[in-house]
């Protein structure tokens, strides 16, 4: 989403070297959205990506359907989501066109309607694994009440939530608990939570970043993927960054197992309060 016109902008040469810098450092997979810089950031990636070096099977491409985007490429009344079958088989098509590639690793729901029907997108994604445009299925954003609901007519691989130190709530509501126990994979956006954002500062818990930085010889944004990382529910971060020495951190970051009470200190440094 940061690459295009809602981030930094880059030009189709930035975008190459991003990708092929990415890929270099063993950040295979790029996640995407029909609806990042209101429809145009999928085809400036596809344009950046037909200008490198590597080949489509080195790569894996998610992308996100179902949100109706008011912006100058689609200008419609209000933001809403649609899940017809006939919206997610065209978003999906406009995806493969605007990335140029025949197929999507993973295709999904960006966030749930109350409206959607589950049969209706069962159908869908029957003619979209038949026709080998998209190899797996998911959701994104869904709690596990939604996620059950789509699995009365739907095989779900992935769902894709907000999940980090600052925004730990999936851990106890029941989420990652529903994605262990049906086999679902975890990817988190924001893993890095609110830690930088400057209306948070000063930190209640700086000193015990400090300590801890100094033990595991990492920098703050590698210890908080560290403490995500650590959950059973083998958890992917999404990481939002368009820095290269941030990517490379961010991998170093996915080597280190954090002590358990180490896990244990931050997540009450964080609430604020010892865990029940």
């Amino acid at each position: 989403m940061s690459w295009g016109i809602w981030g930094r902008n880059f030009s189709t040469s930035e975008i190459t070297e991003l990708i092929e810098k990415s890929v270099e450092i063993g950040l295979k997979c790029f996640d995407h959205a029909d609806i990042y810089g209101g429809y145009t950031t999928e085809k400036a990636f596809g344009h950046g990506f037909a200008y490198s070096s590597l080949k489509r099977d080195q790569v894996r491409y998610i992308s996100k359907c179902g949100i109706q985007y008011p912006s100058e490429n689609r200008p419609l009344e209000v933001k809403h989501y649609d899940y017809s079958k006939k919206h997610i088989i065209t978003s999906v098509e406009n995806s493969l066109k605007n990335l140029q590639t025949d197929y999507l690793d993973v295709l999904l729901l960006h966030r749930p309607s109350p409206l959607m029907d589950v049969a209706e997108i069962a159908a869908a994604f029957e003619i979209l694994l038949k026709e080998g445009k998209v190899t797996s299925f998911g959701a994104s954003n869904f709690s596990a009440s939604q996620l059950q609901l789509l699995q009365k007519e739907v095989n779900l691989d992935w769902n894709q939530i907000e999940c980090s130190l600052s925004q730990s709530s999936s851990m106890f509501d029941g989420t990652l608990d529903y994605h262990q126990t049906h086999g679902i994979g975890t990817m988190a956006w924001s893993p890095l939570g609110s830690y930088f954002k400057e209306s948070e500062a000063p930190k209640a818990h700086a000193k015990l970043m400090t300590q801890l930085t100094q033990k595991y010889s990492l920098t703050e944004d590698q210890l908080l993927l560290a403490w995500l990382l650590k959950h059973p529910a083998n958890i992917h971060a999404v990481i939002g960054t368009t820095r290269v020495d941030r990517l490379l951190a961010a991998h170093k970051a996915s080597t280190v197992e954090l002590d358990l009470q180490d896990w244990f200190l931050l997540l009450e440094a964080q609430k604020g309060e010892r865990v029940p």
